[in-house]
Order: structure tokens, then C-alpha cells, then sequence
């Protein structure tokens, strides 16, 4: 059970591409170890370093779909990319239990939006980080860099 200052509640990262979420992320689960987290559903190709069922849940677009129709889905965003459409999803699969816990979450100011509409302003708390748009660019470029396959058309398409 986490500190009661704290139980119940979704504290939500978010700002835009390469602004640092990532890394404000993992900062604060190393200060609040108590607190949980929730891995999203994407549809996008796993990139060099990541695991399956860590980061994301890397799945077809067809289940995404049958969960939307389902009514699983709590909050989606689609980005068209050079690559085709990629998919990220919040999905109430059992991993959010408000009544024992709290939880830290990363993601978009309408991700953020759709997580507080679905649990309520009482249970969600933002953190949003923004950065200059040249130091962003950077550390997209340098992250970017280190695929062994660089997308880098996908990149300045999100800039």
C-alpha cells in the first residue's frame, strides 16, 4: 500500500517528442519506488534496446482493434509516419487498480487528457516537461543515432 498523500492517484509525464519524459520518468520511480507503473500497447516496430512487455507491448493492429471494439481501450493516438500508422494505447487490461495504488505514467498532453477523463481530476496529477525545440531536435538526432537502422525521414517528419 503506498503513503496515503499519495494512494489512489495517476501522476502523468508528459511533453513532446525528446523533451526528456523518458528519463523525468525513471528519475522519479527511483525517488517513489512504492509507486506502479502501467506498460502501453503500441503497434509501432520495437526499436534496438527494447523489450517486449517492458516499454510497450508491441502488438498488431488487429488487436488493438478488437480491444477498441471490445471497450478495453482507454485512451489511443495514431501517428501517421513514414512507416505506415503507428498506434499507442492505454488499455484497461487489469494493470490500474485506483483503490490500492498509485501509479506514474508517461505519455502526450492528450494522452494526459484522456487518462484524466476516464479516472477524474481528483485522481490524476500533471507533470509536464517542455524544452527548447533546438535541444529536443538534438537529442532526437542523438537517440536516433544509435538504431542500427536510423529512421531519420520519420524523425524530421515529427519535427
Amino acid at each position: 500500500m503506498t503513503d496515503n498523500r499519495t494512494a489512489g492517484k495517476i501522476f502523468f509525464v508528459m511533453g513532446k517528442s525528446a523533451s526528456g519524459k523518458d528519463t523525468v520518468y525513471k528519475k522519479l520511480l527511483e525517488h517513489f519506488p512504492e509507486m506502479r507503473t502501467v506498460t502501453l500497447y503500441t503497434t509501432r516496430p520495437m526499436r534496438e534496446g527494447e523489450t517486449e512487455g517492458m516499454e510497450y507491448h508491441f502488438i498488431e493492429r488487429k488487436l488493438l482493434e478488437a480491444m477498441e471494439s471490445r471497450g478495453r481501450v482507454i485512451e489511443t493516438r495514431t501517428y501517421q509516419t513514414m512507416y505506415g500508422p503507428w498506434s499507442y494505447a492505454t488499455v484497461d487490461d487489469g494493470q490500474i487498480d485506483l483503490s490500492e495504488h498509485s501509479y506514474i505514467m508517461i505519455g502526450t498532453l492528450e494522452s494526459y487528457e484522456s487518462i484524466r477523463n476516464y479516472f477524474g481530476n481528483e485522481r490524476t496529477v500533471p507533470i509536464y516537461i517542455e524544452v527548447e525545440d533546438g535541444e529536443r531536435l538534438i537529442r532526437a538526432v542523438n537517440r536516433e543515432k544509435q538504431q542500427k537502422a536510423p529512421r531519420y525521414a520519420e524523425l524530421c517528419r515529427r519535427f
